[in-house]
Protein backbone atom coordinates (compact mmCIF):
# COMPACT_ATOMS: atom_id res chain seq x y z
CA UNK A 1 0.00 0.00 0.00
CA UNK A 2 1.29 3.32 -1.13
CA UNK A 3 0.51 6.54 0.95
CA UNK A 4 -0.84 8.27 -2.36
CA UNK A 5 -3.37 5.20 -2.59
CA UNK A 6 -4.45 5.70 1.28
CA UNK A 7 -5.02 9.45 0.35
CA UNK A 8 -7.22 8.85 -2.56
CA UNK A 9 -9.34 5.35 -0.01
CA UNK A 10 -9.46 8.19 2.98
CA UNK A 11 -9.67 11.63 0.79
CA UNK A 12 -12.89 10.46 -1.81
CA UNK A 13 -15.89 11.75 -1.00
CA UNK A 14 -18.29 11.21 0.00
CA UNK A 15 -16.36 9.01 2.44
CA UNK A 16 -16.63 5.17 2.52
CA UNK A 17 -15.41 3.27 5.67
CA UNK A 18 -12.90 1.28 5.21
CA UNK A 19 -10.77 -1.55 6.90
CA UNK A 20 -7.20 -2.00 6.39
CA UNK A 21 -5.88 -5.79 6.62
CA UNK A 22 -2.26 -6.08 8.23
CA UNK A 23 0.42 -8.58 7.20
CA UNK A 24 0.51 -10.09 10.26
CA UNK A 25 -3.61 -10.81 9.90
CA UNK A 26 -5.10 -7.91 12.16
CA UNK A 27 -7.57 -5.80 10.93
CA UNK A 28 -7.91 -2.00 11.48
CA UNK A 29 -11.45 -0.27 10.52
CA UNK A 30 -11.50 3.41 9.87
CA UNK A 31 -15.46 4.32 10.04
CA UNK A 32 -15.08 8.19 9.89
CA UNK A 33 -12.10 10.25 8.01
CA UNK A 34 -11.18 11.70 11.07
CA UNK A 35 -9.87 8.52 12.89
CA UNK A 36 -7.26 8.31 9.95
CA UNK A 37 -4.47 10.81 10.38
CA UNK A 38 -2.26 10.54 6.76
CA UNK A 39 0.77 13.24 7.10
CA UNK A 40 1.15 16.15 4.63
CA UNK A 41 4.51 14.64 3.70
CA UNK A 42 5.77 11.64 2.25
CA UNK A 43 5.85 8.50 4.73
CA UNK A 44 5.07 5.34 5.01
CA UNK A 45 3.92 5.98 8.38
CA UNK A 46 0.16 6.51 9.11
CA UNK A 47 -2.04 7.48 12.46
CA UNK A 48 -5.17 5.36 13.05
CA UNK A 49 -7.59 5.61 16.26
CA UNK A 50 -8.67 2.26 16.94
CA UNK A 51 -11.22 2.93 20.04
CA UNK A 52 -11.56 5.58 23.21
CA UNK A 53 -8.36 6.72 23.32
CA UNK A 54 -6.50 3.87 21.68
CA UNK A 55 -4.44 4.60 18.81
CA UNK A 56 -1.96 3.00 16.45
CA UNK A 57 0.70 3.92 14.30
CA UNK A 58 0.57 1.72 11.23
CA UNK A 59 3.59 1.09 8.33
CA UNK A 60 1.75 1.02 5.21
CA UNK A 61 4.30 -1.95 3.81
CA UNK A 62 2.57 -3.59 6.70
CA UNK A 63 -1.01 -3.20 5.42
CA UNK A 64 -2.00 -6.32 3.11
CA UNK A 65 -4.98 -4.81 2.15
CA UNK A 66 -8.14 -2.41 2.29
CA UNK A 67 -11.78 -3.76 2.47
CA UNK A 68 -13.59 0.03 1.33
CA UNK A 69 -17.24 0.12 2.27
CA UNK A 70 -18.83 -1.93 -0.84
CA UNK A 71 -17.29 -4.43 0.67
CA UNK A 72 -14.78 -4.99 -2.41
CA UNK A 73 -11.11 -5.96 -1.16
CA UNK A 74 -8.28 -3.47 -2.74
CA UNK A 75 -4.93 -4.89 -2.97
CA UNK A 76 -2.04 -2.22 -3.57
CA UNK A 77 -5.13 0.28 -4.28
CA UNK A 78 -6.77 -1.90 -7.10
CA UNK A 79 -10.21 -3.08 -6.85
CA UNK A 80 -10.23 -7.05 -6.75
CA UNK A 81 -12.97 -8.80 -9.70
Amino acid sequence: MTLEQLRRIHGSRPFRPFTMYMADGRSLTVPHPEMLWVPPQASRTVHVETGPDVSEYVDLLLVASIEVGNGKASRNGRKRR
